[in-house]
Parts: structure tokens; sequence; C-alpha cells
């Protein structure tokens, strides 16, 4: 419990920060994608903990997780700051480095310069940002689309298909190991096609597809438990199970898994980004937690109705997204505040 304390709040802030910087520097026309080369990352190093968690020890899988926090540690120091931020606080020759380093030698960036000055310029008049503020009529749209987003997110199920994927897999008759090191493959192609049709598609489109995909998971896996308890075509159990689960984690590492969080990079003004930030991602943490801690109870209680609840969840989230999630693809963080004040 001490460890998971430690590492949860550096945790919380790393995945906080990182797609709000992303969004803060890359160019409208590839802002999603970049955002989603962060969810890759994470899926690449997800995948890789399977595969290598099947073959060795926890213990050596730890001591594997070094190497790469060394290497983050120390590419860390070759980064820029964020334009923007520097725009805000007033340093403006090294915002204008900054964005031309950014953009390239060649760019030319007075244009994109001038539209981030106006509108930092427009929240100066701004009070300073506080946790009510987030409430009121101009923010409180963001606030119900970020939490939402996040909220659904997690009551899909995820944490409880990750953390528990080799019981759910023995559970169904199929081999534990093999089925993780199956979930390992797919998550990383699949991840990719989502970031290359991130700022091809939109959001929306990636989010409603790949909820239908996470409903049509969790409903063959909640069949294929169903059948099992009732004794019904048994032979048929591991491989619904098994298909189940691999089109659930495909259709959430292609859309609900990385979108939630470059949409969230993009829909709070800059001045309250922080802290709407701060907000969603403490409710992700919250719903991550809730689901993990009660998905064995939820299975001992029914292992069907347990897939058949996510798999509801994941109709709600379609409806969700239809009626209230903009689209904010191929638009510049000024832009998306413009067209929602």
């Amino acid at each position: 419990m001490f460890m998971f304390y430690s590492f949860s709040v550096p945790m919380l802030r790393w995945i906080l920060q990182v797609p709000v910087f992303i969004a803060e520097i890359a160019p409208k026309d590839l802002r999603g994608g970049l955002a989603t080369s962060n969810q890759l990352l994470i899926v690449c190093g997800s995948s890789t903990t399977y595969i290598t968690g099947a073959l060795v020890t926890w213990r050596n899988l730890v001591l594997v997780g070094i190497v790469p926090s060394v290497l983050l540690l120390v590419g860390l120091l070759f980064i820029p700051e964020s334009p923007r931020w520097l725009a805000q606080v007033g340093r403006e020759e090294e915002f204008h480095t900054a964005l031309q380093m950014l953009r390239g030698e060649n760019a030319d960036i007075s244009e994109e310069a001038i539209e981030i000055k106006e509108y930092i310029e427009s929240l100066q008049s701004l009070p300073k940002a506080r946790i009510q503020d987030l409430f009121l009529s101009r923010n409180i749209f963001a606030v119900i689309v970020g939490l939402g987003l996040m909220i659904f997110q997690q009551l899909g199920g995820i944490n409880g298909v990750g953390f528990y994927a080799s019981s759910i897999f023995s559970s169904a008759g199929f081999s534990g190991k093999l089925g993780t090191i199956l979930i390992g493959i797919v998550q990383i192609p699949i991840t990719l096609l989502g970031a290359f049709l991130m700022d091809r598609s939109g959001r929306r489109v990636l989010l409603m597809v790949s909820a239908s995909g996470t409903f049509l998971g969790c409903f063959l896996t909640g069949i294929s438990f169903y059948l099992k308890a009732h004794g019904l075509f048994l032979e048929w159990v591991p491989a619904l199970a098994l298909s189940g689960i691999l089109v659930y984690i495909g259709a959430y590492s292609i859309g609900m898994g990385p979108v939630p969080w470059v949409v969230m990079s993009e829909i709070f003004a800059i001045n309250i980004k922080a802290i709407g930030g701060s907000l969603v991602t403490l409710i992700s943490w919250l719903g991550s937690f809730a689901v993990s801690y009660s998905f064995n109870f939820l299975m001992d209680w029914s292992s069907a109705g347990t897939f058949f609840m996510f798999s509801a969840a994941s109709l709600v989230t379609i409806l969700f997204v239809a009626r209230l999630v903009p689209e904010t693809k191929g638009k510049t963080l000024e832009e998306i505040q413009d067209a929602w004040n």
C-alpha cells in the first residue's frame, strides 16, 4: 500500500501534464496524433509488461522497469518549454524561441504567435483561477465533457479487464499466460492505427466506434460466462471469452483509451487548464480504483452480469458522445475556446 501511494502522486502528475504539454506545443493539424502518441507509448510499455511478466518473476520485472525510467529522466533535459506557458508568464523572447524551435527553423510563426498572444491577453483581465471557477457558465460545459469521458472510460471496465486478464481467461477455460501475451500483441498496432486516424477521422467518430467495440467485446465475454454458468455449448466458451477480450482491448486502444486524454488537453481554457485537468484526472483515478477494487466482488456475484454491466456502460457512452462531445479536430486551442464562448 505504501508503494502504491508513493508512486501514485508523481504518476498522477505525469498523466496530467503529458497530454496537456503535447496539446500546447503541437500544430493543430497534428495535435491529435501527437497527443495519442503518449497513449501509444504507454500501451507499448503495457504490452511489454504483459509479455515480459509472463516470462519472468515480478521482482525481475521491477528491475527491468528502471531502464525506461532512467531514459525518460535524461530525455526530459532536452525538451523545450511550452510556448503558450511562456507567453502567459511574459517571457517574450523565450516564447518566440521555443515556438520557432518547435515549428522548424524556416517556418513562419508570426501568425500563430499573434494568435497565441491575443488569446493570452484576453485572459489577463480574468482573475486567478479557482476551483469554483470550473462551475461558471463559460467553463461548465468543458467540465461536463471532460468528467463524462473519464467516468465512462472507467465504467467500461478497462482496469478490471486489464488487471485481471489472466484470471478472466483462466475462468473461461483458456490459458491465462497465452491470453495476456495476445493482449500485449494486439494493443500496439491498434493504438498506432488510432493515432493515425485521430487527425483524419476526428475525435467523435473514434470515440463512438471504440465504444461500440467495447460494447461488443464485453457482450461476447458476458455470453461466454453465461453459457459456462448454465452448462451450454461449453466448447464455445474459451473462444468466445478470448474473442470478446481481444475485441474489447482493441476497441478500447483505438479510441476510449487515448481520445479522452486528448480531448481533456484541448477543451479547457489556458487559465483553468491546470485545475480542470487535475479534477478530470482525479476522477479518472477514483474511477480506476472503484472498478479495480470491486471487480473481484462483481465477478463472484456474476461473471456474466459483470460484463453485461460494462457493455451497458459502453452503450451509454455512445449516447453521451453523440449528444455532448464536440469535434476539436483541425482547430487551434484558441479557436476551440472562441467557438465555445
